[in-house]
């Protein structure tokens, strides 16, 4: 799928009028997560020229502070999967009152409240789904409201499909990677390495992502366990990331003996600085879309190990950027790790690999214009029917 035509809403009233756009973000969580820091992404790079953005989230904390040093207005609201009256209420007057153009979820419970108040006030909704499938509650939205649905990824746009969601309310815009941000450099003087007292040559192994059941960290600490035996004294493997798992995970490093091999961080701020501390990145996950730390690794020149789920095999060039493995197979994920370990040559030129392949494929810039461009497209004057007409998506699914 090198093109995609899909059908969307005529161009808005904002666009005819020469303002800008103004687009309210409804944000179902506010963690340090992957679809937190896409957002952010999104509104820092959007053209100041063309859209104006709004944030709508649960809670105050770090990602709403970010945002508002972005320049977005940012307003709290409750967020449950089954929306409040007063919430409805509250963002129905907002948008109303601060001439909204377009409405744009991100999560289920988000695009419920964006669903009810997209009903009462005629203005239009995108829903941005992160995942690799639909969930219940999106779908029950989207069929309700005639919401437009944005995925990430093929697996994601062709499970959409069949659940019988309507091509023309479909489209397929794949995640980027700031491949000017995130790029092979010098190791950090004081970095990741200096907080583990490990020699710049010493073998480094990443997993990077939120320590949450999808991901599978566990399965890491695991396949860790069966690398013990032949590896150098010197190999060190680092765990960076929160979540609800850290616990759990602590108790299992203990368990299975791994306290001097394996280090949980916790957050890291730096994380540019991190891939480049890495000799390779490896992905655990049961279940994802495209992840964002595994392309911001590969643009950083990381050969990667990586399972085989949702939108993964379109990331990683199996035997080229990396290796794919089945989801839960330790013993797998274990042998290519040792084999990156003990083939230094075959790590660099895999990694010069994944570093091209998501310049080319990739790249952030383009993957936020064809979200810009969608974003006008759907956008309309409130008086005018929902007419829908087919326009062309320029994007890559694969």
């Amino acid at each position: 799928m090198d093109r995609k035509t899909v059908a969307v809403a005529r161009p808005g009233a904002a666009a005819a009028a020469g303002r800008r756009l103004h687009v309210l973000e409804c944000v179902g969580n506010a963690i340090v997560g992957g679809m937190e820091r896409w957002v952010e992404r999104l509104v820092g790079q959007l053209p100041r020229d063309r859209f104006r953005v709004s944030l709508l989230c649960p809670y105050e904390g770090r990602f709403s502070a970010t945002l508002r040093a972005l320049g977005a207005e940012v307003f709290c609201v409750p967020m449950p999967e089954d929306p409040c009256w007063s919430a409805v209420q509250v963002v129905q007057a907002l948008v109303r009152s601060s001439g909204v153009d377009l409405l744009h979820a991100h999560l289920p419970n988000a695009h419920a409240l964006a669903g009810l108040v997209s009903r009462l006030t005629d203005v239009p909704l995108l829903s941005t789904i992160h995942g690799r499938q639909l969930t219940l509650l999106d779908l029950e939205v989207h069929r309700a409201v005639h919401s437009h649905l944005s995925v990430v990824c093929r697996h994601s746009y062709y499970h959409a499909l069949g659940l019988g969601v309507d091509m023309r309310r479909l489209s397929c815009e794949p995640n980027g990677v700031d491949t000017h941000g995130f790029h092979p450099g010098p190791r950090p003087a004081q970095g990741l390495r200096a907080r583990l007292g490990l020699a710049q040559e010493a073998p480094l192994v990443g997993f990077v992502g939120r320590l949450s059941p999808e991901k599978g960290p566990e399965q890491f600490l695991r396949a860790v366990s069966l690398l013990q035996e032949g590896l150098p004294e010197a190999t060190r493997f680092v765990m960076v990331g929160e979540g609800p798992m850290q616990a759990a995970l602590e108790a299992e490093q203990a368990r299975l003996g791994l306290g001097q091999r394996v280090m949980l961080t916790g957050h890291w701020d730096d994380m540019p600085g991190l891939y480049r501390e890495l000799d390779l990145l490896v992905s655990t996950s049961h279940s994802e879309a495209m992840p964002l730390a595994l392309m911001e690794g590969m643009a950083s020149g990381l050969p990667v190990v990586a399972t085989r789920v949702g939108g993964i095999p379109e990331i990683v060039q199996h035997g080229l950027s990396g290796w794919l493995v089945a989801a839960r197979d330790i013993e797998d994920i274990a042998g290519r790790v040792r084999q990156m370990l003990a083939q230094p040559g075959l790590r660099q030129r895999m990694g010069a690999a994944a570093r091209q392949d998501m310049v080319e494929r990739l790249d952030l810039g383009p993957s936020l214009d064809r979200v810009a461009t969608l974003m006008q497209a759907l956008a309309r004057p409130a008086h005018e029917p929902h007419r829908l007409e087919d326009v062309s998506v320029l994007g890559r699914a694969s």
